[in-house]
């Protein structure tokens, strides 16, 4: 790379902070951006800029940070004119599976409309290396379990999954038609410490904490490939090395839809071993000592059962060994917690 620095988008967001503050720590000099908005907690996200701010003035890296929207599409070309950055980690999105339901104009307007300034700012700046968000909501209606990434994503279930597909078609265009190097990054129930307060490992901590009652959809008949957040990081930083590249010998007479001609891949992020809800709740009144309050429920319009993840094409591409085992994530989960909301005894 020509230099070292690196923009993040969605960097007072969950999986935002994690890749800044790691990045800062080894030395890159990273230009975030983030639009605070309201859909959750906004002094969470600012206690996460604040510990970015005390982590920088700690060790003197170098951090530069924009409180701006991503359909800016002005501001962002300013930003990347005055920085030139060669990598870009785009992480923004209007975040939610069942608020896209009801609010599906938000969607369209940050991840597709702003998503596509993101990748017009990469082509006119030449990008060397882009990595974006996408979800294991893509599989929607697809029960072949555990996802692939060769599976089909053809028949989404939700407005924002429809979105994160259609982030997947645009940048397989761009790497296309302008060479820009597209990772797609397919993010399979990201928990951990500083994590968003609207996803189940933080909400059901929170409400077994406050002793309510917690609501368990599909009468706790659903599993996910619950992921840690210190391994998203570093996956994340082994692609920052590892641009994606074309197959040459791609069979467009038999396409397999995570890789191409062009330099465009899709990966699952997720651990393979996938949880039950209930035994994830079980694994939470263990480490807090509290039995949860449950009602189950019946499934919610946009909710997928099971997101179990199938690993093999990313443990292939990067070598990786066995991921955090729930028991430990769980453990620095509720430690956080306890130490950020002051619940230590």
């Amino acid at each position: 790379m020509d230099n070292n620095n690196v923009l993040v988008t969605g960097a007072a967001g969950f999986i935002g902070y994690h890749v800044c503050k790691n990045l800062l720590e080894e030395g890159y000099h990273v230009i975030g951006i983030d639009n605070l908005n309201s859909y959750y907690d906004v002094d969470l996200k600012n206690a996460r800029l604040k510990n970015i701010k005390d982590c920088v003035a700690k060790i003197k890296s170098s951090w530069n940070f924009y409180k701006t929207d991503i359909t800016n599409k002005e501001y962002l070309i300013e930003i990347f004119n005055k920085y030139r950055p060669k990598i870009v980690i785009n992480l923004a999105a209007q975040a939610g599976v069942r608020y896209s339901i009801a609010n599906p104009d938000l969607y369209v307007e940050s991840n597709i409309v702003g998503f596509t300034n993101i990748l017009e700012c990469c082509r006119n700046f030449q990008i060397k290396n882009f990595l974006y968000a996408s979800s294991s909501s893509v599989y929607g209606g697809n029960t072949n379990i555990p996802f692939s990434e060769k599976d089909s994503t053809n028949h989404p279930i939700s407005i924002y999954a429809a979105t994160k597909r259609a982030n997947e078609l645009i940048a397989h265009s761009y790497s296309h038609l302008y060479g820009i190097p597209s990772t797609g990054l397919r993010f399979f129930t990201v928990y951990g410490p500083w994590g968003r307060p609207d996803m189940a490992p933080m909400k059901f901590t929170k409400m077994i904490f406050n002793k309510k009652t917690i609501k368990v959809f599909n009468y706790g008949k659903m599993s996910r490939s619950f992921t840690y957040i210190d391994d998203v990081v570093e996956i994340i930083k082994l692609f920052i090395n590892k641009p994606a590249s074309g197959e040459k010998f791609f069979d467009t007479k038999n396409p397999n839809s995570s890789i191409s001609w062009a330099p465009h891949k899709i990966f699952n992020i997720g651990n393979p071993d996938n949880v039950n809800l209930l035994d994830f709740i079980k694994i939470l009144e263990k480490e807090i000592g509290i039995n949860a309050i449950k009602e189950l429920s019946p499934l919610q319009p946009g909710d997928v059962v099971d997101t179990s993840s199938d690993c093999e094409l990313l443990n292939k591409y990067l070598g990786l060994g066995p991921l955090t085992a729930i028991d430990k994530g769980v453990k620095e989960l509720v430690a956080w917690y306890k130490y950020f909301y002051n619940l230590e005894s």
